[in-house]
């Protein structure tokens, strides 16, 4: 029997449909509130508002589950590489021999950008910012591919997909490479995805990048715990942005801009910034917890805690394994990342933060291994930018196949009332 709610505004009662999502998540369909009763509802942030159905990633923070198309997350740990969870984060399945074969060789094909648009790097500043350039260029993309504007057809999307998803790499490679005054690398056809892009970050003409098996995994691994994570801002600007039938490539150009805000994409960084604030400060981790925990000194430990997880961030428990792996084969005397590991092992045993659930997240960790493989700060971002757009693509293709309405939410206006127009020399100051 379907379940209803009521909604009792002047004595009058309302009905309307609650909506059972497949994992039993209630849901209450308000989409004619304003027609019936001439109310809208208020929620700041959209904590409590489903803006979509979405058959792409399922989350659940009270019990620190995530899962890609009804598999656990835990499952990528030994096996799939990032090609194949984007396929099946676009897709909606896993591929085949033949599909992974297919995409993977269309991968390999497009990672060249056009000759026109690398002299459009040139014209950047030295100290532009990696996303600034990240946005500017997947947009411009649009430019250089006008055929793919329109995807009428699954096939005709397949292959903006798989540009898209090639490109970025080359580009994040490139801008890069503009900041430091390096010669561009172009990609490397005998390389696999993550291999080249390291390839093109680190090789020089006369000496190629040859990465270690362990630095490749670790990679790997991050951009597929970041590939998607349901209605976050990035993802729900994308929906947003492509509601207006704007193209792929604005689109996801709109997302990177979102994701480019210290309170999204920047979290990670704001952990090196902590590390390294600890280290010049010549404070000891325990003396910079103690400080944590003072609400009046304003001091917060970073990478600690998530908006959704209220409980251990499942991606984090993958990280921290492969970093627990990885920085010691490298063998990195590395004061940030020795202070990273003190932190780690303080708050995990102070009840202080086990009372209230505030395990180390996915940035705490991603942030710590990207140093470690040699990735600057300032990249970290466009990393994240990278494992991010599978499934940016993924909700954009799943909103245009239901041809949803243009997104357009209310407000509750909280300024002058009716107001007269003075003219310019009857005005006070």
């Amino acid at each position: 029997m379907s379940q209803i709610a009521t909604l009792i505004l002047d004595g009058e009662s309302h009905d309307f449909p609650v909506i059972v999502g497949t994992e039993n998540e209630p849901a209450i369909d308000i989409s004619s509130l304003r027609a019936r009763t001439g109310h809208i509802t208020l929620d700041q942030g959209y904590g409590n508002t489903g803006s979509c159905e979405s058959a792409i990633t399922y989350i659940d923070g009270e019990k620190g589950i995530l899962r890609y198309r009804g598999i656990p997350i835990e499952q990528f740990a030994n096996g799939p590489n990032f090609i194949e969870v984007a396929w099946l984060l676009i897709f909606g399945r896993l591929p085949n021999v033949e599909e992974y074969a297919e995409f993977a060789n269309e991968l390999t094909h497009e990672a060249n950008i056009d000759e026109g648009m690398r002299h459009h790097f040139d014209s950047f500043p030295r100290k532009a910012p990696p996303m600034a350039i990240l946005a500017s260029m997947v947009s411009a993309l649009s430019c250089f591919h006008p055929e793919l504007l329109e995807l009428d057809d699954p096939s005709r999307f397949r292959s903006a997909a798989a540009r898209l998803m090639s490109k970025i790499r080359t580009i994040a490679a490139f801008a890069y490479r503009h900041s430091q005054g390096l010669p561009y690398m172009y990609p490397d056809p005998r390389e696999k995805y993550v291999n080249n892009f390291l390839h093109m970050m680190f090789s020089m003409p006369y000496d190629h990048y040859v990465d270690d098996d362990l630095v490749r995994d670790a990679l790997n691994m991050i951009l597929i715990l970041h590939a998607d994570h349901e209605q976050n801002c990035s993802t729900s600007t994308v929906r947003m942005v492509g509601s207006s039938h704007a193209n792929l490539f604005a689109s996801c150009s709109a997302g990177i801009s979102a994701l480019w805000g210290p309170l999204h994409g920047g979290a990670n960084v704001a952990v090196l910034e902590m590390l390294q604030r600890i280290h010049d400060g010549q404070l000891t981790p325990q003396e910079y917890v103690k400080l944590s925990k003072d609400k009046e000194s304003g001091v917060r430990l970073m990478g600690f805690g998530h908006r959704v997880y209220k409980n251990f961030d499942p991606r984090a428990r993958l990280l921290a394994d492969i970093a627990g792996e990885l920085l010691p084969r490298l063998d990195k005397n590395d004061p940030l990342l020795n202070i990273a590991r003190e932190l780690e092992e303080i708050a995990l045993q102070d009840p202080y933060f086990v009372e209230r659930k505030l395990y180390p997240n996915v940035d705490f960790y991603s942030g710590i291994i990207l140093r470690a493989i040699g990735i600057p700060v300032n990249m970290f971002t466009v990393i994240f930018a990278m494992g991010r757009l599978p499934g940016w693509i993924a909700h954009w293709w799943e909103q245009q196949q239901e041809n949803a309405r243009i997104s357009r939410p209310r407000q509750v206006y909280q300024g002058n009332g009716l107001t007269d127009y003075t003219p310019l020399h009857g005005r006070k100051r």
